[in-house]
C-alpha cells in the first residue's frame, strides 16, 4: 500500500467511526440435539391452545342458499347429526314463501368430545322461489357485509372485548338443482357477485334423482361453467399455502366440486347396522356410502379436514378485503354515529 493511500486511509478513520460488528448469525436456525440438553416441552404447546380451545369453544357460522324444496335443512341436519335447522326450529311448514328473501339465522352450541362448537345457521328463505328473481342475492350480500361491520366496529372500539363476537359467514353452502343440464343464469349471477365475498361451495341437491352417469356428466358441466364464468370456489386457488395444500385442493377442485349429496335424518337398518338413509321402492340410498353418494365427503372436506380453514380465509381475506375498503373509502375509521360517540364520551 502506497504512503498516499495510508494516508487517506488515516483521515478517513478519524472522521467515520468504526461500525460495530454485528454478531454472526447463521442463515438457517441450527437444531438442537434435545436428547443431549434435555426435554424443554415446546411440543406442549399444542395441548394448552387444545386446552383453550376447549374451554372457550369456537364460532361456526354456515349459511345455506337455494330454492325450496333441494333438502337445504335436512342436509344441515345430516352434516352436524343435530336437529339444527330452521324447520326444525318450530318453522311453520304451511307457512307461505316469502315474497322476499328473508334471512333467519338459528344458534345452537354442539358438544363432542369436550369441544363446544357455537353453531349458528343461516337459512334464506325465497331465494329463487319468484317469477321475478333479477337481484335477489343482494339480500344476502347485504347479511354478509353487516357481519363484516359489526365485528370491524368492536374492532375499532377504544374499550373493545377480549373476544369478539364473530357472527361473520364462514361457509355458504349453494344448492344446484339436479337438472342434469346447465346452471341456471341465477346460479351463475348469485356466485359470480357472493364468491368475492364469501366462501361458496357448490352442491348438487338430491343426487338420487341422477344416475351414476348423469351425475358425473353434470358434475363436469358445471366445473366447465363455472370456469367459464370466472368465478371461484372455496377452496380458491390462489390461497393454497403450500404444496401439500396445493395437491389436496387440487384433487377436490378437478375430482369431487361440486359435491352431489344427499341428505336424510332417518335412519334404517341394512345388513345388521343403523345408517342414516333415504327409502325407496328398490331400496335404501344410505347417506354416508360413497358409492350412493358423495355426502361424506362434503362432510369430512367441510368439518375434518377444511373448518379451521375455512375461518382462517374469512378472517384473512373476504374480511380484510371488507375492512381495507371500508378503512380506505372512511378515511382510517367507520363514520361516528351517535351511540359511538356517546361511547367514546364515556369512556374519556
Amino acid at each position: 500500500v502506497g504512503p498516499v493511500e495510508s494516508k487517506n486511509e488515516a483521515a478517513m478513520s478519524e472522521l467515520v467511526p468504526e461500525p460495530r460488528q454485528k454478531p454472526v448469525v447463521p442463515m438457517k436456525p441450527m437444531g438442537i440435539n434435545a436428547s443431549l440438553l434435555g426435554y424443554i416441552g415446546i411440543d406442549t404447546i399444542i395441548e394448552q391452545m387444545r386446552k383453550k380451545t376447549m374451554k372457550t369453544g369456537f364460532d361456526f357460522n354456515i349459511m345455506v342458499v337455494g330454492q325450496s324444496g333441494l333438502g337445504k335443512s335436512t342436509l344441515v341436519n345430516t352434516l352436524f347429526k343435530s336437529q339444527v335447522s330452521r324447520k326444525s326450529s318450530g318453522w311453520n311448514r304451511e307457512e307461505k314463501i316469502p315474497k322476499t328473501v328473508e334471512i333467519k339465522a338459528i344458534g345452537h352450541v354442539i358438544e363432542e368430545g369436550g369441544v363446544k362448537m357455537k353453531l349458528t345457521v343461516i337459512d334464506t328463505p325465497g331465494f329463487g322461489d319468484q317469477i321475478n328473481n333479477e337481484n335477489c342475492w343482494e339480500p344476502i350480500e347485504k347479511y354478509i357485509n353487516e357481519q363484516y361491520e359489526k365485528f370491524l366496529k368492536e374492532e375499532v372500539n377504544i374499550a373493545r372485548k377480549k373476544r369478539i363476537p364473530d357472527t361473520r359467514v364462514h361457509c355458504c353452502l349453494y344448492f344446484i338443482s339436479p337438472t342434469g343440464h346447465s346452471l341456471r343464469p341465477l346460479d351463475l349471477e348469485f356466485m359470480k357477485h357472493l364468491s368475492k365475498v364469501v366462501n361458496i361451495i357448490p352442491v348438487i341437491a338430491k343426487a338420487d334423482t341422477m344416475t351414476l352417469e348423469e351425475k358425473t356428466e353434470f358434475k363436469q358441466r358445471v366445473r366447465k361453467e363455472l370456469e367459464v364464468n370466472g368465478i371461484e370456489f372455496y377452496p380458491q386457488k390462489e390461497f393454497d399455502e403450500d404444496l401439500e395444500d396445493k395437491t389436496e385442493n387440487d384433487k377436490i377442485r378437478q375430482e369431487s366440486m361440486p359435491f352431489a349429496v344427499v341428505g336424510s335424518d332417518k335412519e334404517y337398518q341394512v345388513n345388521g347396522k343403523r345408517v342414516l338413509g333415504r327409502k325407496t321402492p328398490w331400496g335404501i340410498i344410505e347417506v354416508e356410502n360413497l358409492s350412493h353418494c358423495e355426502f361424506a365427503l362434503l362432510r369430512d372436506f367441510v368439518i375434518r379436514t377444511h373448518l379451521q380453514d375455512l375461518k382462517e380465509v374469512t378472517h384473512n381475506i373476504h374480511y380484510e378485503t371488507y375492512r381495507a375498503k371500508r378503512l380506505n373509502d372512511n378515511g382510517g375509521l367507520p363514520p361516528m354515529t351517535v351511540e359511538t360517540e356517546e361511547n367514546h364520551e364515556s369512556n374519556l
